[in-house]
């Protein structure tokens, strides 16, 4: 009789542990995807951090804060704005390259910091270092002077840089799209300047305004500086047509020279192994703003293009545009 009691202690306490285990594993089970959905559902639940590659005042930063305020608005958190400007953006784009892909830093940066300058320096980062978000317009880069300089047209500056060989001019860095299109132009027309980058389009522009330098590399900022009678452009880089707005302004087709190197998107983008939810929800974000009448408008007043393309397309593109300065670069010497 004590052994059949025994028994079934035995057999009772053996079913209950058994059901106990279970139904502690049902629980962490659930819980772990109550997790895990909710990790996902709550994105962001923080403030998110934005870096913008150049100095305050130049085009990126205004577009780039008017981007962080809309995305604020939209997803519910706070967006910092941190300015990083050194390098030509490579202090920026090495920083966002070392950060945790969760979403809670991005950087607004252009296309040639990251497709570009990793073929002629040592850097922290390269093409497969980031996660593009979307781009929202593209940098015009053209060859500027004072509005008080007597040099009225591309013509007079070449024969005033023949005479005079060695004019300074300043940029938003080293190996920036605007500092290689002026070499190109120089290239073409035989004449050599002395370059004195800065950290970015506003200070370049400074640089000029002083009369720190014989001309500036311009870079979209010094659009409305023109516009407002300050700075006199004389020609445009990058594209193939003259704007429209202002027609009296040649492109490098005009004087007799090649296309430069194209044109640089002002890209949004993250560390490269940015979840795909998580990079949904950014990008969902960024083109409501980048479509909304308000950004538009920011666009016009710095006569920057509206040219929207989602993160995919964007990467696609890296792959010609390394091949173009790679190509570029070995034709100069730069590269062997």
């Amino acid at each position: 009789m004590r052994m059949l009691s025994h028994y079934f202690y035995v057999r009772i306490s053996m079913t209950l542990s058994k059901r106990f285990r279970l139904a502690g594993l049902s629980l962490m089970l659930t819980g772990g995807l109550l997790a895990s959905g909710l990790a996902t559902a709550k994105y962001p639940d923080k403030p998110i951090t934005m870096y913008i590659a150049f100095a305050a005042g130049g085009t990126t930063d205004i577009t780039g804060r008017a981007l962080a305020q809309g995305i604020e608005k939209i997803l519910g958190v706070p967006v910092t704005i941190e300015n990083k400007g050194g390098g030509g953006a490579t202090v920026a784009n090495g920083l966002l390259a070392s950060k945790k892909p969760d979403g809670y830093t991005l950087l607004v940066t252009s296309v040639g910091s990251i497709t570009m300058r990793p073929l002629l320096l040592k850097l922290a980062y390269n093409a497969q270092s980031f996660r593009p978000l979307m781009q929202f317009s593209y940098y015009i880069g053209g060859l500027v002077v004072n509005a008080d300089s007597p040099i009225k047209t591309v013509d007079q500056f070449v024969d005033y840089a023949k005479k005079n060989p060695g004019l300074t001019y300043s940029s938003s860095g080293p190996h920036t799209q605007q500092q290689i299109g002026v070499e190109a132009f120089a290239r073409c027309k035989g004449l050599v300047f002395k370059h004195m980058p800065t950290k970015g389009g506003s200070t370049a522009n400074t640089a000029l305004m002083g009369k720190h330098v014989d001309f500036v590399a311009g870079s979209g900022s010094h659009i409305l500086l023109v516009e407002q009678g300050q700075f006199r452009e004389l020609v445009t880089f990058h594209v193939e047509e003259r704007d429209p707005k202002r027609p009296d302004i040649p492109v490098m087709k005009d004087i007799g020279c090649p296309p430069t190197n194209p044109p640089s998107g002002m890209i949004v983008v993250a560390p490269a192994g940015l979840p795909d939810a998580v990079a949904a929800n950014l990008e969902a974000a960024l083109k409501q703003v980048a479509e909304s009448p308000e950004f538009k408008q920011i666009l016009i007043k710095y006569n920057l293009p509206y040219a929207y393309e989602d993160g995919a397309t964007v990467a696609s593109k890296f792959p010609a545009e390394i091949e173009w300065y790679t190509q570029y670069f070995k034709e100069t010497g730069l590269l062997k």
